[in-house]
């Protein structure tokens, strides 16, 4: 019975992963065919990347949607190269849908497709088309890069580069690799188009993608941690309890470089309570060595 139990559980941890892959792997898929593409934003990514090749090849033969496939593929080979099977495992299946979601849905900006529903470039809107495109363009993008990594799977693309780098250069952190990966693209398209608007829209592009990938993948907790070392945690603890009315806990701990032991209070809070918590520690010991968190979420007493 155990291991029947295990097995079910097993299946839907898996069911669920692949399905919020295919899922965000489509979103983000509509998202760049509908809305990046057709206004050649150069927002970073793969699909930045594929227009940037696009404009320099300049071939009739060769479409974007092609690019994106060649591109998706080779990094594909290059991460299970470098980074390992482990790795090219969680980016399989978002490898394979990726190049036919773009392909799929980039048909439906046709003005002859459902009515030119998502032919935004000839509405009679003008201009606000396409500064709508970059926004709904980053929304799109973002929740569909958001529920893949939910499902514990990889976009892959031009992440990969900035992920072999880092193996190679230990003090290179991901996320400047990862950003000096997007920015080049992006510094790219504005040399290569020569179009300031385009690129500005590109960033805010960028800026809305990040921004939702934030909010639905670590969700809307906006809560914070701080770590307080300090010779007076007696009554700044009471304080916390008294004055905030948050619980805390109080951790034995020892100087790393004094090899003295000491005391740190572990106290939740929230974002608007930030500035009292500072002052606070603040008015009991000036000397108090505080540090400050963000936190995923928290749960129990007090909290949700």
């Amino acid at each position: 019975m155990k291991a029947t139990g295990i097995l079910k559980e097993l299946r839907i941890k898996y069911g669920r992963s692949i399905f919020l892959t295919v899922l965000g792997t489509l979103i983000l898929t509509f998202g760049v065919a509908v809305f990046t593409i057709p206004h050649r934003l150069v927002a970073g990514g793969m699909s930045g990347l594929a227009i940037l090749l696009d404009a320099l090849i300049g071939s009739e033969f060769l479409t974007v949607d092609g690019i994106i496939a060649i591109l998706t593929w080779v990094f594909f080979a290059l991460g299970w190269i470098f980074l390992g099977s482990g790795f090219a495992a969680k980016t399989l299946l978002s490898t394979i849908v990726y190049p036919i979601g773009v392909s799929l849905f980039l048909p439906l900006t046709d003005p002859t497709v459902l009515g030119g529903f998502f032919n935004l470039q000839d509405a009679k809107h003008g201009q606000i088309s396409l500064l709508l495109a970059a926004a709904a363009g980053g929304l799109f993008v973002g929740l569909g890069c958001a529920l893949t990594f939910l499902g514990g799977a990889s976009t892959g693309g031009t992440d990969i580069p900035a992920l072999i780098l880092c193996r190679y250069f230990s003090r290179l952190k991901s996320s400047v690799a990862l950003f000096v990966t997007d920015a080049t693209i992006i510094l790219g398209g504005m040399l290569i188009q020569g179009d300031l608007t385009l690129t500005l829209l590109g960033i805010l592009h960028a800026f809305i993608c990040a921004a939702v990938i934030d909010r639905v993948f670590l969700g809307p907790s906006r809560a914070l941690m701080a770590q307080i070392v300090s010779k007076k945690y007696e009554e700044i603890n009471r304080a916390v309890i008294e004055e905030l009315g948050r619980t805390s806990t109080v951790l034995d701990a020892v100087g790393g470089y004094s090899q003295e032991q000491k005391k740190m209070i572990s106290v939740s809070f929230t974002m608007s309570q930030y500035t009292a918590l500072l002052r606070l520690v603040r008015r009991i010991d000036a000397e108090a060595f505080v540090t400050v968190h963000r936190v995923h979420e928290v749960s129990g007493t007090g909290w949700k």
